[in-house]
């Protein structure tokens, strides 16, 4: 099994009436060759290497995100779960963060919470404990957050944190994040 194999499922919810046409815009807009996909009724999932997945996930959200509609993404990335790899197809020239150049550019204000589980871990809540002091001690930190792992600003270095935070535990862990783009909320920030 490949060292940094992770799965995540996830969800994207445009506000909009036209919510189809954006949802298979952010789709079929983002290169995914690096990464098995499927997609049912529910969510989609991706499976792929850690950096695979983050750039592809991170590329959907700024594609649907252009639209200018409130967009709510909801996902839950697990890594080290042995099931993964029968339905991993490697693809056959690895290239990571594929659809970087396509959005480095752009720049997008995010607010999202997540929760770190590592799992099988005596000290799990010691892996916790030292992902939410790194926060408190960004600039990303979101104090209105009601339980300490609100993050908001640009989504470039949002993204960055997020992926360290799940990479900081070395076996078996789950991340969900919830992430809100264009909203209302945000006219102020």
């Amino acid at each position: 099994m490949k060292k940094n194999l992770i799965t995540l499922q996830f969800s994207i919810h445009p506000m909009t009436n036209n919510f189809i046409e954006i949802i298979k815009g952010a789709l079929q807009g983002v290169d995914t060759s690096n990464v098995t996909m499927s997609t049912d009724d529910v969510a989609s999932t991706m499976i792929g290497e850690q950096e695979a997945v983050f750039d592809a996930v991170k590329a959907m959200i700024i594609h649907a995100s252009k639209s200018g509609t409130h967009i709510a993404f909801n996902g839950t990335f697990s890594s080290g779960c042995p099931s993964v790899v029968h339905e991993f197809h490697e693809p056959s020239e690895q290239k990571f963060r594929i659809n970087q150049e396509s959005y480095a550019p752009f720049q997008q204000y995010v607010s999202a919470k997540f929760n770190l589980y590592p799992l099988g871990q005596p000290d799990y809540m010691d892996s916790i404990g030292s992902e939410i002091s790194r926060l408190k001690n960004s600039d990303l930190y979101n104090a209105t957050s009601k339980n300490g792992s609100g993050l908001h600003g640009d989504v470039h270095p949002v993204f960055l944190f997020l992926e360290d935070s799940f990479s900081s535990v070395q076996s078996h862990v789950i991340m969900t994040v919830n992430m809100s783009v264009n909203s209302p909320s945000h006219k102020n920030v």
